[in-house]
């Protein structure tokens, strides 16, 4: 009995001194290269004003995919006057009769040849960014994800689950590597191919207008300012590889609410795009515009022009318009100065 009683005051010692030297370990997230719980707590999510969605732009026409190649009719049952080309097509819809669709005034086309696309036009919607610097940089998530618990590790599913287009800040980076994992929250650490951050730019000496538009190739974001005073920014979708976006310094030279548009080539890569919403041409053929056939914002997948949601694509067009009152001549304007860049190896 007196043995036990031994044990167990020796055990107690050994506790009581054990706890000086676990006060002393220094902050697990520190340690990492993190900010502190109390940190994070008091600036939980980038404070900026998120574009309203408005479903009656989104909307507005009735976005059919149509598959195959396709003969237009003049009628319903009525006689040819073109052929659609297989490829990657829309149409917008105007009504319906008797198994037929009409696109266009005074063309139809058999209702079976189309596919309703309505359901896959994005709700995502950029931001308008306050005068003063976020206290953080902010990223939106590009994927489902659960954090990890510490840079470059396995993703955690004791952690939330972060959704996609989620508006995070990002507290902290470390390298881990050769690539950057950023803090997102306490105990939460994500790769930087898994968000897409927003990157203000010093105003480059070549522009020449009060307002301009960046566009981060790396980031897939683009940042719209007025001076040198970033006011608006969101995700968009630039050209794949082989069909790239250009970088350079350029100007918006034309514009359109709605634009058809066609290119590729037939049994490859044709694609035929009917009314492309609030268009902005600033490198020859290429565009900012809305894009109603896709939700892949934040991934380089156009044919060299810029897409946009359909909500910034509007958001964009207006502020673009406020400086676009004076027109050069018929088929050409002289607008904002649009500087695409990448601030990383892609």
């Amino acid at each position: 009995m007196k043995t036990r009683a031994i044990i167990i005051l020796l055990l107690v010692i050994l506790l009581l001194a054990a706890v000086p030297a676990i006060a002393a370990q220094p902050d697990c997230i520190t340690c990492l290269g993190g900010i502190a719980a109390a940190e994070i707590a008091a600036y939980p999510e980038p404070e900026v004003e998120v574009l309203p969605v408005d479903t009656g732009i989104l909307y507005d026409r009735w976005y059919q995919r149509v598959n195959g190649t396709v003969q237009v009719y003049d009628a319903p049952n009525g006689n040819p006057v073109r052929v659609i080309d297989g490829g990657f097509n829309f149409v917008t819809a105007l009504g319906t009769q008797d198994g037929w669709t009409q696109i266009n005034p005074g063309e139809w086309v058999q209702s079976a040849v189309l596919a309703d696309s309505s359901g896959i036009v994005s709700h995502f919607s950029g931001v308008l960014l306050p005068s003063e610097p976020l206290p953080y940089p902010m990223a939106w998530a590009l994927i489902n994800l659960y954090p990890s618990r510490t840079p470059g590790g396995d993703p955690s599913e004791s952690n939330r689950l972060v959704y996609r287009y989620t508006r995070l800040n990002l507290y902290a980076s470390v390298q881990v590597d050769g690539a950057t994992w950023y803090q997102v929250g306490v105990d939460e650490w994500v790769h930087q191919h898994h968000v897409a951050k927003i990157i203000p730019v010093q105003r480059p000496s070549e522009v020449d207008t009060d307002r301009w538009i960046s566009i981060d190739l790396y980031e897939q974001v683009l940042v719209a300012y007025e001076g040198d005073q970033p006011v608006f920014a969101t995700l968009v979708a630039s050209g794949q590889s082989i069909w790239p976006t250009n970088e350079g310094l350029y100007h918006i030279y034309f514009r359109r609410t709605r634009k058809d548009m066609s290119g590729g080539k037939v049994g490859d890569d044709y694609y035929y795009l009917e009314e492309v919403p609030w268009t902005m041409f600033f490198d020859e053929g290429r565009a900012l515009h809305g894009a109603y056939w896709h939700d892949g914002f934040g991934y380089r997948r156009s044919h060299g022009c810029v897409n946009l949601a359909i909500t910034d694509a509007h958001w964009l067009y207006n502020w673009v318009a406020e400086v676009m009152d004076t027109r050069v001549s018929a088929d050409k304007e002289d607008g904002p100065a649009v500087f695409v860049y990448s601030s990383g190896q892609y």
